[in-house]
């Protein structure tokens, strides 16, 4: 039997790089997949994808800056798809600019896409899962939350947030059966990192300074998280709670 098998997993930025490779992860195992993603038509083709390998995938337009939105998004992945048993709060968004040289607007959507936005989440999905006395729940940080990246202040904030969000959580559901871990990824080849790169004055070798600093010697690519979150969703992972694994190649090396 697949590790899945009769599990419905939401995950949020579905259509993108790195959400689109969880849930074909997670499809792979036998879940129910929602797709969520702000953008419809990504999250419509990640979900056609997987419903032509005859898993249950459901495509859901949804900002998790909205709650209302969220709400509405919930309501029908549990009509359609059932109770949900797994989260993954994958959505996100950057921007690569020193600290002096960005603006209360700025910090206003990096904040409410990269930390508001799991909040309303989890708010939304928590007390199905109390309720049923079980759950998992995946959060999407960043290396940049444990050491710091030059030009992603408020983003590190916001994903150092998540981090400690996370682990709180963790000791309230304790009791619940419900565990909390984080992913932190280092560099990924994903279209966010390339819009980085491809604005710079030699983008190749901006790519080639990321690789040369993984001691792996390469960027990471989106299948390399999927084991991670796979791994902390599973019933082998039933005694792990509160924990913050890197996969970054061994970029940063924290305790």
């Amino acid at each position: 039997m697949r590790r899945f098998e009769d599990t419905t997993v939401v995950v949020t930025g579905g259509g993108g790089g790195i959400g689109s490779a969880f849930c074909r992860g997670f499809a792979a195992e036998g879940a129910n997949v929602a797709v969520l993603d702000r953008a419809e038509d990504a999250a419509a083709n990640v979900a056609d994808e997987l419903c032509s390998q005859d898993v249950r995938a459901l495509a859901v337009a949804c900002d998790i800056t909205e709650r209302a939105s969220i709400d509405a998004a919930i309501a029908q992945v549990v009509n359609e798809l059932g109770p949900i048993d797994v989260l993954v709060n994958n959505a996100g968004w950057d921007l690569f600019v020193p600290f002096v040289d960005t603006v209360p607007e700025d910090w206003a959507r990096l904040i409410d896409i990269n930390l508001v936005g799991a909040l309303n989440m989890h708010h939304a999905i928590l007390p199905g899962m109390v309720e049923r006395n079980g759950g998992r729940v995946i959060n999407i940080s960043s290396d940049a939350a444990r050491v710091g990246s030059s030009g992603e202040a408020v983003y590190a904030a916001c994903k150092a947030g998540l981090v400690a969000f996370s682990k709180t959580l963790a000791r309230e559901h304790s009791r619940h059966g419900i565990t909390f871990n984080v992913v932190c990824p280092g560099p990924t080849d994903t279209a966010l990192l390339a819009t980085v790169t491809d604005t710079s004055a030699n983008p190749e070798k901006l790519r080639e300074a990321f690789r040369r600093a993984i001691p792996l010697g390469r960027l990471g690519q989106p299948d390399d998280l999927v084991g991670a979150v796979l791994f902390f969703a599973s019933a082998e992972a039933s005694f792990v709670t509160g924990q913050v694994l890197s996969v970054s190649g061994g970029l940063t090396m924290a305790g």
